[in-house]
C-alpha cells in the first residue's frame, strides 16, 4: 500500500463530479451542447453518461436515483480516488460518522461517506 502525501491512503484529487438526472438523454444533450463534445451512448442500463472531458476530473451523469423514484437534491455529487478500497475504508471509518460497505461495481469497488455537514461523497479504486 502507497500513502498519498500527508498519510492518508485517500488521494487528493477528484476522480470524477456526479450530476444526478431525471432524463438522461435530455442531459446528455445538453451537457454535449454547453462543452461542444460529442455524444455517445449511456451505460449500466441507460443510467450512467460519462460526458467526455478534458483533464483527469470526469462528469458524469446519473439517472440512478430518479429511477428508484428517490431523485433528491444531495445525492453524491464527487467521488475521490484511492489506489486501495479497504485501506481507504478503513481510514474513512476512522475519519467519518457515516460510512457506507465496500461495494464491487465490476470496473470500480465503492464506499460512500458524509461529511460533517451532511454532504455524500463517494471513494473508488479501479479493480
Amino acid at each position: 500500500m502507497v500513502d498519498a502525501p500527508g498519510g492518508s491512503p485517500i488521494h487528493n484529487r477528484i476522480g470524477a463530479v456526479f450530476v444526478h438526472v431525471t432524463d438522461m438523454q435530455r442531459a446528455i444533450d445538453w451537457y454535449g451542447d454547453l462543452l461542444g463534445v460529442p455524444r455517445q451512448q449511456a451505460s449500466h442500463e441507460g443510467l450512467i453518461y460519462d460526458v467526455p472531458m478534458d483533464g483527469p476530473t470526469g462528469l458524469t451523469l446519473d439517472g440512478h436515483a430518479h429511477a428508484r423514484g428517490t431523485f433528491r437534491p444531495g445525492e453524491p455529487l464527487l467521488m475521490l480516488h484511492a489506489d486501495d478500497i479497504q485501506a481507504a475504508h478503513s481510514f474513512a471509518v476512522e475519519h467519518a460518522t457515516e460510512v457506507g460497505a465496500v461495494e464491487d461495481i465490476g470496473s470500480v469497488s465503492v464506499f460512500h461517506l458524509a461529511d460533517p455537514d451532511g454532504n455524500k461523497l463517494i471513494v473508488y479504486a479501479e479493480n
